[in-house]
């Protein structure tokens, strides 16, 4: 595959995947009867894995290594905390506010990704407030 056409699939499974979590983690916060149904299970699954595929094909295309190219070593830590943190978004047993702070930081880790990958610098929007 094309590389525009592979970081256009990439860019939109992002996109996805984000509006995704923002709404699920919404409907979660307000105990959505809807979020136990197959679909809302089963889709951003779907939408994660075509993600996770198109990063990897990008990755193999560019031929990128995390061991040498530390702002993807840095999305891929980020990509770890912000799984960890959407579970605990996500999950009912756990209290409001513990949710709520989760689904909340776990949205500053997926921009903080996001801006890693536009910076291509493991601080991302940070990199503006690096001493130089």
């Amino acid at each position: 595959m094309d590389y525009p056409t592979l970081k256009l699939i990439h860019l939109s499974a992002i996109a996805c995947s984000g509006l995704g979590f923002t709404i699920r983690g919404v409907a979660s916060l307000r105990g959505a009867p809807w979020l136990q149904g197959r679909r809302a299970k089963t889709v951003p699954h779907v939408v994660d894995t075509v993600l996770l595929l198109s990063a990897l094909a990008l990755a193999v295309q560019l031929q990128l290594n995390p061991v040498h190219t530390p702002w993807l070593l840095a999305k891929l830590i980020g990509l770890a905390l912000y799984i960890a943190l959407g579970m605990v978004a996500l999950r009912p047993r756990c209290s409001l506010a513990v949710r709520s702070g989760a689904w909340v930081l776990a949205l500053g880790v997926f921009t903080w990704i996001a801006s890693v990958a536009i910076t291509k610098s493991p601080l991302g929007f940070f990199s503006c407030l690096a001493l130089r």
